[in-house]
């Protein structure tokens, strides 16, 4: 065998081996989550064997939205659901102004410790979710020790704490998205809406926000995304009446594993997609802008 060929050999075998690999990998990954989206349709109210087909596990779901009889447990899911859309709605829209904000900021100008603050600003991407958790829960007891004994005004972990620590880490995701989309502006629109007399707000809202939107609302998706499926900072931030969708099925299944649970599982899974996807076109359209 001659050295091309053994060339040829290795080469055709390393890309056979890659493709294997990655087959493997996906199918690690991905495969549990084909199983419980299918058996979620199963009739069966135990995971360990397939009897049949049925949608009566979601039916059940969805009914604790119209029937005052329902499951207590079905009631408790939605009242979980309406905690997270609460804490990620209002965290995307925080960490949305903020994030832009300081996209801005970093962008268009150079100050004392801009530096700083771009290291600052990678810590919650960069640093694992439970340090992040367990700081956040040490910060909000040390304010609320300060406060009462200021005040008299006992605080307690709640909605209003996981929204903050939730906006913590989204603020880092759309100040990285919404720059990138700065970095790639040509300048000289700008100068030439200040040419034109236009001042420093208007052309703003003229010029800059209207190029920089797409950017800005796939980070919000992101952000939305992020804080819907939180479950590590959530754990150690929330308090009584603030359980989040991701904490309820997580009590769920310390007591028994039903095909509710996977219905709800899927349903999670298919709106998370559903933002990430659209996240993904929005800035595919600001690169084809480019």
């Amino acid at each position: 065998m001659n050295t091309k060929t053994l060339d040829n050999f290795i080469h055709t075998w390393g890309k056979r081996g890659l493709g294997i690999q990655a087959t493997l990998g996906f199918t690690f990954l991905y495969l549990p989550i084909l199983i419980l989206i299918i058996y979620s349709f199963n009739a069966s109210r135990f995971n360990a064997n397939w009897t049949g087909f049925t949608l009566k596990w979601y039916q059940k779901l969805f009914s604790g939205l119209t029937e005052s009889t329902a499951d207590i447990s079905t009631q408790n899911l939605w009242g979980s659901l309406q905690n997270s859309l609460i804490i990620a709605i209002g965290s995307t829209l925080i960490a949305t102004l903020l994030g832009t904000m300081m996209a801005l900021a970093l962008e268009r100008f150079r100050f004392p410790g801009s530096k700083f603050l771009e290291a600052l600003l990678l810590l919650p991407i960069i640093i694992p979710e439970i340090t992040l958790g367990v700081s956040l829960l040490v910060f909000f007891t040390l304010v609320f020790r300060i406060l009462e004994n200021l005040t008299g005004i006992r605080l307690t972990l709640g909605l209003p704490s996981v929204i903050i620590s939730h906006a913590t880490f989204s603020i880092a995701f759309i100040t990285v998205t919404v720059r990138a989309r700065l970095a790639d502006l040509d300048p000289a629109l700008e100068e030439a809406a200040l040419d034109l007399g236009a001042n420093e707000w208007k052309t703003f809202w003229r010029v800059t926000f209207p190029l920089i939107f797409p950017a800005t609302l796939s980070g919000a998706l992101l952000a939305f995304t992020l804080s819907l499926d939180d479950f590590v900072v959530t754990f150690f931030t929330t308090g009584v009446g603030a359980t989040t969708l991701p904490l309820f099925v997580y009590g769920m299944i310390k007591l028994s594993i039903t095909p509710v649970i996977n219905a709800i599982s899927t349903l999670m899974l298919l709106a998370s997609l559903l933002f990430v996807i659209s996240s993904l076109k929005l800035q595919d359209k600001v690169t084809v802008k480019n």
